[in-house]
């Protein structure tokens, strides 16, 4: 007898099989609940990871998953703020925002990257639309510091979300619609005042809100390192306590986003997780795989 051979594209055949098995479980988890999604990074500025991305909020409301997205848009604020002559400066991780600089982030983020966001989602097949903190009153803020070296920093109109009411993200959810929000909000204290959220501080208290079933933010690294930058202490799960312990030593720009996933979970979103954003399709890897990708923020209580 001869030996049979295996045609590769049965072989392939059978890998996308596999993955739909695989998914099964999963989408039965997620069926009808909502996971609040933070995009930023490089994939907003490379439309392949952008396409990708749409495709992945698609397929997920496609399969009855409710995504909410929180985005950023450092590096195009960056460029118009260097376009408009105003220095663009970091602290403890966070944009120094001026009074001139507020109007620019304001109008990058509101007028250009939420729409255009929206715009390929919907090109995917699911509706979506952009909406920023101030509409409808869906957040209010108050002005926050930072603390860089042990020492108090003033960040000018940068705040932190003090209130949320998710009316208009919920009647946009009903009416088969993915919601695309931008991270400014109004200045409880100043009506009239806008005030530059962290977008991951943002997507937090928005999935708190809602009752989400998971936090996912999308960064530039594979997830969260223990002793960056050694490459083998990536983790791939740590519980809140871990986490509450490691997050002084972590470098400045990862300390946002794992507090933001400790305030999540803190606050009683089930699970949060940073994952790479420059993997294409990353999102879905990380919903529906057994191995996911990145790092899983989980509660102590589950990990103990």
């Amino acid at each position: 007898m001869g030996r049979h051979v295996i045609d590769p594209e049965q072989l392939d055949a059978a890998a996308k099989a596999g993955a739909l098995i695989e998914s099964l479980p999963w989408l039965r988890r997620f069926d009808g609940k909502t996971i609040v999604v933070k995009f930023g990074g490089n994939a907003m500025v490379d439309d392949g990871l952008t396409r990708s991305f749409a495709e992945d909020m698609a397929y997920l409301r496609q399969v009855g998953v409710m995504p909410v997205v929180v985005h950023g848009g450092g590096p195009q604020i960056s460029a118009a703020l260097a376009a408009a002559g105003i220095p663009s400066e970091f602290r403890g991780g966070l944009r120094v925002t001026s009074a001139d600089a507020i109007q620019v982030v304001r109008s990058v983020l509101a007028s250009e990257v939420g729409p255009k966001i929206a715009r390929m989602i919907s090109e995917h097949g699911a509706p979506a639309q952009p909406v920023s903190g101030e509409t409808r009153g869906l957040f209010a803020a108050t002005r926050r510091s930072t603390i860089v070296d042990g020492e108090e920093v003033d960040l000018g109109l940068v705040g932190e979300v003090t209130f949320v009411d998710p009316t208009v993200i919920l009647a946009i959810i009903a009416a088969g619609q993915i919601p695309v929000v931008s991270s400014i909000a109004p200045n409880e204290a100043e009506p009239g005042q806008s005030l530059n959220v962290n977008a991951d501080s943002a997507a937090a208290s928005l999935a708190i809100a809602l009752g989400a079933e998971k936090l996912v933010i999308l960064t530039d690294v594979a997830g969260l390192y223990s002793d960056w930058p050694n490459r083998d202490s990536l983790v791939s799960s740590i519980d809140t306590d871990e986490l509450r312990a490691l997050l002084p030593s972590l470098e400045s720009g990862m300390i946002p986003k794992m507090t933001a996933c400790l305030d999540a979970v803190d606050g009683g979103v089930p699970k949060a997780a940073i994952i790479d954003g420059r993997v294409p399709h990353s999102i879905l890897l990380e919903a529906f795989t057994d191995s996911g990708s990145g790092t899983e923020v989980i509660p102590h209580t589950e990990a103990s």
